[in-house]
């Protein structure tokens, strides 16, 4: 028995000639480092009006397939509508991609799949049948959102912003009006560097209510704020402070404790909104920076499961994670978060239907639900030097 495939024979299937192969033991080696090497998988698909529904298609397995079903290599390039030499040239291909053998090939006899060949095969068809259902979900939710974007009544509207627990739900009120918010979080100032970017028609950030020119939040964002080439749309004010475990087990009352040895707190990544509030808060009370974190969650949701799950013993974040994961809350500061755009694309369709829907009473009793958030002039179009006292433009005399 030999993996090469014979060159005469009159019942056997006959190989094109093939350049002669590596050594023996040189070709061994070589297929073993192959073989252990993890295989990836990329998923692609086809769009079209005349796209065939079924399955995720691999060309590989289609090979094997009607190898198996047909018993030789003629049988499957004539089932497949291949030429012969194109089916033998790609099971050839594929071994050595692979570095096994897929077929088995008898002098005098046809050839068939190798164990490896069958055992591959089968793996695909068992991971094909157990993931059908996601692939199918897969396949409708791509065809709905195309079907959205070939439907002139729907508008999109890609959003960039620092993580916020109202945001969610201001898409699904949105989505039923057919508004899409395309919703990122990142951090603040990444929200920010994405609208310049062109990557988001609107950012969300936040700042302190009453930040001064000299604060930490004026240093953050002043440099990526320009009045008269950004607006400000209101949004909400909501609550942040400090998350404990239920009756507060390890006594902590305030950002002092921060310091205290042995206790665990959830930090913020740099440059996210939070870690930036967090930062001026501790200036504001003279404490120094925290050394380290016990961790670092990338949302308000995240720190609050790290402290509920005790993970940690507390963490600084919004009112409304702490109540949803039935954490004590201590409040420290109120904040205001702002989207932003670019004065040019104030007039857009998808933003004006934004700012409406920001006025409506919809929204506001939406948003009255959430603990610790309120209703602070939603969908105002604002200036930045308006809202925000870090530009002073007054003429030295």
């Amino acid at each position: 028995m030999s993996s090469t495939p014979p060159l005469h024979g009159s019942t056997g299937d006959r190989a094109p000639d093939a350049p002669a192969s590596p050594p023996q033991a040189e070709a061994a080696g070589a297929s073993a480092d192959l073989a252990r090497q993890p295989q990836r998988v990329q998923l692609t698909y086809a769009l079209g009006s005349d796209a065939a529904r079924g399955p995720v298609h691999h060309p590989l397995f289609a090979l094997l397939a009607a190898l198996h079903d047909g018993g030789s290599v003629a049988a499957s390039a004539q089932t497949l509508g291949l030429s012969y030499r194109h089916v033998w040239g790609e099971l050839k291909r594929w071994e050595a991609e692979l570095g096994r053998s897929l077929i088995v090939w008898n002098k005098g006899q046809r050839a068939t799949l190798a164990p490896f060949g069958e055992k591959l095969l089968w793996a695909e068809r068992r991971a094909q049948a157990r993931l059908a259902p996601q692939i199918e979900a897969l396949r409708l939710e791509l065809e709905r959102a195309f079907a959205d974007a070939f439907d002139d009544r729907v508008d999109v509207l890609p959003v960039c912003a620092s993580h916020d627990q109202a945001l969610p739900l201001l898409r699904d009120l949105a989505l039923a009006q057919q508004l899409h918010l395309d919703l990122e979080f990142v951090g603040s100032l990444e929200a920010l560097r994405a609208l310049d970017s062109g990557r988001a028609l609107l950012a969300g950030f936040h700042v302190m209510d009453g930040a001064a020119s000299g604060s930490a939040s004026a240093r953050a964002y002043r440099a990526r704020l320009k009045p008269g080439h950004h607006k400000l749309i209101g949004f909400a004010q909501r609550t942040q402070g400090l998350m404990m475990a239920p009756g507060n087990p390890q006594q902590v009352h305030s950002l002092h404790d921060l310091a205290r040895a042995g206790l665990r707190w959830v930090g913020r990544a740099e440059g996210t909104g939070t870690r930036i509030l967090l930062d001026e808060l501790l200036h504001q009370a003279g404490l120094p920076q925290p050394a380290g974190f016990a961790l670092v969650e990338p949302s308000h949701a995240a720190a609050a499961q790290a402290v509920a799950s005790g993970a940690a013993d507390a963490a600084f974040g919004l009112q409304a994670a702490a109540v949803a994961a039935g954490l004590d809350f201590l409040p420290l500061t109120r904040e205001r978060y702002f989207l932003v755009t670019l004065k040019s694309a104030l007039e857009q369709p998808a933003m004006q239907r934004l700012v409406a829907l920001l006025e409506s009473t919809a929204w506001s009793q939406t948003l009255s639900a959430l603990p610790g958030y309120q209703a602070t002039e939603p969908g105002a179009v604002l200036s930045l030097t308006q809202a925000l006292p870090w530009w002073d433009y007054r003429k030295l005399r």
